[in-house]
């Protein structure tokens, strides 16, 4: 791991991009972390739309973790960002646009297509990271994941015995196969769904949360659209992961 770049936010958390074999990411870690005290950590999921995209809502988050004595860290997905152009990824996201655009179904073809690469190379790339991260004397773990892409949650959860409690973003397309997946998952998951999701199968949605084989598991269904989560549901899923990480 290389950080290539380092700053103080007003608030005192400490924000440091790195790469890691040529993966870009970014760590934040509140003021209270060191040697002598070092803090849980929090994997921030996210759709691939590229980091500096989704840095506003990414560094909210951060934050907000970071008030609660929590380390995080994200890092970029394959194809996206600055990352090489990924063909065959742009080819199914171009499908998948045109199918939503025209009002067509999303056959399971296209989510296959889109989303099962991804995980296969994403979540490696997360373990990685992951190592890397806990090498760091200020960061001690326990670990968490919150975010989406779902299904890469859902692997790393099946995957990764580190990470202990997963808030997952009930947000985006599944491919059937992970369904058998996520009867494999036990950790505690505490699940966010918007209703009105204009982007999400709804149903779907509800059948993957009922095929999570953790013991522990709860729904947070609000109303509004994709961007429309409410700030107490942020609240709730903080409480989630200070109950299971601390």
């Amino acid at each position: 791991m290389h950080f290539t770049s380092e700053q103080h936010l007003d608030d005192g958390v400490l924000e440091r991009e790195f790469t890691l074999d040529e993966t870009p990411g970014i760590l934040w870690t509140p003021a209270s972390a060191s040697a002598s005290a070092p803090v849980p950590l929090i994997l921030l999921g996210h759709p691939p739309l590229g980091l500096r995209k989704m840095y506003p809502r990414l560094v909210a988050r951060a934050r907000h973790s970071a008030a609660d004595g929590f380390a995080t860290a994200t890092i970029e997905l394959p194809g996206s960002g600055d990352r090489p152009r990924w063909p065959a990824a742009e080819q199914a996201r171009a499908d998948l646009r045109r199918a939503m655009e025209a009002g067509e179904p999303v056959s399971d073809e296209i989510v296959d297509a889109f989303i099962l690469p991804l995980v296969d190379k994403a979540v490696p790339e997360w373990q990685a990271a992951l190592d890397a991260l806990l090498s760091l004397p200020e960061i001690g773990g326990p670990v968490g994941y919150s975010g989406g892409v779902i299904s890469i949650g859902i692997r790393l959860a099946v995957v990764e015995p580190r990470i202990v409690a997963a808030g997952l973003f009930a947000g985006s397309f599944v491919p059937r196969a992970m369904f058998e997946e996520a009867r494999q998952v036990t950790i505690p998951l505490h699940v966010l769904l918007q209703w009105d999701d204009e982007g999400n199968d709804r149903q779907a949605a509800l059948d993957l949360f009922d095929a999570f084989g953790s013991k522990e598991k709860s729904l947070h269904a609000n109303m509004g659209g994709h961007t429309g989560v409410p700030q107490f549901a942020g609240d709730a899923a903080a409480q989630f992961f200070t109950r299971h990480l601390k």
